[in-house]
């Protein structure tokens, strides 16, 4: 059975406001209600200003948390314009080409004239293809109403949210963990409540503590394996667990498998696979495995039966992914992948060239099993702070790393660098990385995930 649970399917209300080019928002509180009204602040000719008091934005919307990543990537950014040499490891971006012939299958499709509407869940070629390579690599088995194509993970992962959240309801977040999570549930009104992945469990949950942070208002849990931001890859056992768990406690279940291609020496396994309840949303996307990252595509597979409702929230979200970023799609999954394998090589050789330089410095960091990230251990030289920290060392040495705080509480004093990089990037970037003191060096199981000092 799927979860039946409290209330019906999430809503979702938007209150945008509309301004010109010149305009700026401002927000305060009413001190009566706790209402967040909008002042927009208009530039007008003759240098005379305007202020408008305009209708109040949903409160939920200021308990959404900013990225910290995109400050960190803002100020770089703000270096390269002044003429600085930065080196970015801050966000997950390839740095590989995409193939040939995917680039040759969009322009097929703008020569052809094949710019229409489509279907709300994609065209049909491309349905038949995900739900042959969902079987074959996933071991999957669907029918084509529960494959939606969707502008990236990231809208797959709303949608999928949007299905199951109510205002008031939680849900179940890794921590550390990819930040739209978090982001996603406070604007549908509901709670984030994180579990916490350390390192003395090898970064996979504490199945325990996991189970005693729900309450009846629990609704869903998230899972995210190959885990950005700390490459950990959940085992089978662990997986089946989870599950378990969900059924004990009626919970949906929303999987990001957004690096299910880059894994090393283990094999990824998809939660839908072991699924016998038809609880469990996940998330696929192009993005990061074709390195069409721009093009922003995706596909959510839906538990069967959602077919009218998939429809329906498709039409009101985004009606359908563009049908060029679609062929382009088709191509990526039927054709050759000898670039997927290409980068997945590429990116073990970088993380080789990393680990060299870390285990040299005697800086302890995660052995990854997936993604293209390195989650470092920079805690003795952060001091309880290390957004701060990366940001200092951004304007002292010029390079950009995403500060662990910004993926959770549970990240602090953590950083992580993506791989996705020139070698010489990686040994500079990680080569000015300050090492541990003697006092801060802690012995390690050499079995755990993490690399003792």
């Amino acid at each position: 059975m799927r979860p039946l649970g409290r209330g019906a399917l999430g809503r979702l209300a938007f209150h945008p406001w509309a301004g010109n080019a010149q305009a700026s928002k401002q927000h305060y509180q009413d001190g009566a209600s706790g209402s967040t009204r909008t002042t927009r602040v208009t530039a007008r000719k003759h240098g005379s200003v305007t202020v408008t008091d305009m209708p109040s934005l949903a409160p939920r919307i200021d308990t959404v948390p900013p990225s910290g990543i995109r400050r960190v990537f803002e100020q770089a950014a703000l270096l390269q314009q002044s003429g600085a040499d930065v080196t970015m490891l801050v966000v997950g971006e390839p740095d590989v080409p995409v193939a040939a012939h995917i680039g040759d299958a969009a322009k097929r499709a703008w020569t052809e004239d094949r710019t229409d509407y489509t279907p709300n869940g994609g065209i049909l070629p491309l349905r038949q293809a995900i739900q042959q390579k969902l079987l074959r690599e996933n071991r999957i088995e669907v029918d084509l109403e529960q494959i939606w194509m969707t502008i990236g993970a990231t809208q797959a992962l709303f949608q999928a949210m949007t299905l199951v959240l109510s205002p008031g309801d939680e849900l179940l977040v890794p921590d550390p963990g990819y930040t739209t999570f978090t982001m996603n549930a406070h604007i549908l009104g509901a709670t984030p409540v994180p579990y916490r992945l350390e390192p003395q469990h090898g970064f996979e949950p504490d199945l325990d503590a996991l189970e005693a942070s729900i309450t009846e208002r629990t609704r869903a849990i998230v899972v995210n394996s190959p885990s950005n931001p700390l490459g950990s890859v959940f085992g089978e056992e662990t997986l089946r667990s989870i599950l378990a768990l969900a059924k004990r406690h009626d919970l949906w279940v929303i999987s990001d498998e957004v690096y299910e291609y880059f894994t090393y020496d283990t094999r990824h396994v998809s939660l839908a696979a072991l699924d016998e309840d038809d609880r469990v949303f996940t998330a696929f996307s192009l993005s990061k495995t074709y390195a069409m990252t721009g093009v922003r595509v995706g596909y959510l597979v839906t538990p069967k039966g959602l077919g009218a409702t998939m429809r329906t929230t498709q039409e009101a979200m985004i009606s359908c992914v563009a049908e060029p970023d679609q062929y382009a799609a088709l191509a990526a999954i039927v054709g050759d992948h000898s670039a997927v394998r290409d980068a997945r090589e590429h990116y073990r050789a970088n993380l080789q060239v990393a680990t060299e330089v870390l285990d040299a410095a005697g800086i302890r960091y995660n052995d990854p099993k997936g993604a293209f990230y390195l989650w470092i251990d920079m805690s003795h030289a952060a001091d309880g702070d290390v957004a701060e920290w990366a940001l200092g060392f951004l304007q002292r040495e010029k390079i950009a790393v995403a500060p662990g705080s910004a993926f959770g509480r549970t990240g602090e004093g953590w950083i992580r660098v993506c791989l996705a990089a020139t070698p010489d990037d990686l040994r500079h970037g990680l080569g000015a990385l300050p090492a541990p003191h003697a006092e801060h060096a802690q012995p390690w199981d050499n079995r755990s995930t993490v690399r003792p000092t």
